[in-house]
């Protein structure tokens, strides 16, 4: 399946394409019905009148309806890897073709991709998978600035709160591949390195892509972190950092297919 033309700017939407749409939860907006906050950002405000004491038994029930949207969705989805990086990245950028080979090859391999539904990274990692003919799957979120799911998500579920969608990433996916990011990608690359330290999921590969981007970070792990005494230096084994698409995809189905002893750790969370 070809990719038509597209903008360098991935913030930029095609001329052929319907203006950027809004999601929440199941409801799609545009224009001015998208509204100045997120569900979440409503759940965790804590200033204003107590209003939030009468609402919030109900949100209970709200956040359930993700979960089990998410697993309604997700259970038969198989072996899968969830894919992160930066929405920000360019069709024309190097990181985004490497994220196209590293979904190929998972398909190939037979996975499905899992990705967070947006552009960038995302969209690349989507596309792979598809080309390929394997599951692609993309986890939005309801943000101000997010621009829906791209082009190349087949099976797509829409979130309100981070922290279900982030349940969705861990228990449906076999490891985690993660190219060059911002704070979200960030944030779920240490929430796994979090959970597989902790032992709170095993089997479990971390493969960071992109060496000129990611050795600074595990650089510092290991001068500043590992030296004050705030991880153990067997931590850092649950970090591979490598730049061939074909060494990523070996790496994290080889894990799976071959389960590997955690390392042990003297660590704790915090």
């Amino acid at each position: 399946m070809a990719n038509p033309a597209a903008p360098t700017d991935p913030a930029q939407p095609d001329p052929d394409e319907s203006p950027a749409a809004y999601r929440k939860g199941p409801v799609m907006l545009r224009g001015n019905q998208v509204p100045r906050e997120t569900t979440d950002q409503r759940l965790l405000e804590s200033r204003g009148d107590a209003g939030w004491v009468h609402q919030d038994q109900w949100r209970v029930l709200r956040i359930q309806a993700e979960f089990v949207e998410g697993f309604g969705a997700l259970a038969e989805l198989g072996p899968a890897i969830s894919v992160f990086g930066s929405a920000r990245t360019g069709r024309d950028h190097p990181d985004y073709a490497r994220a196209v080979d590293i979904a190929h090859g998972l398909a190939g391999a037979g996975y499905a991709v899992i990705t967070g539904g947006g552009p960038g990274i995302m969209e690349a990692a989507n596309k792979g998978a598809c080309e390929a003919g394997g599951v692609s799957v993309g986890l939005g979120i309801e943000l101000p600035f997010e621009q829906g799911m791209n082009r190349w998500v087949e099976l797509g579920v829409n979130f309100r709160y981070f922290f279900a969608r982030k349940t969705m990433f861990v228990k449906y996916a076999q490891g985690f591949v993660v190219l060059p990011g911002g704070f979200g990608t960030l944030d779920e690359l240490f929430e796994a390195v979090t959970l597989v330290q902790t032992r709170k999921v095993t089997q479990f590969p971390i493969v960071l892509v992109g060496s000129d981007y990611w050795t600074g970070l595990v650089d510092w792990l290991r001068s500043a972190a590992v030296a004050h005494g705030t991880i153990s230096a067997a931590d850092l084994d649950l970090l591979h950092v490598v730049d061939d698409p074909a060494e990523a995809v070996r790496l994290v189905t080889r894990a799976h297919d071959e389960p590997a002893a955690t390392p042990e750790s003297q660590s704790s969370a915090t």
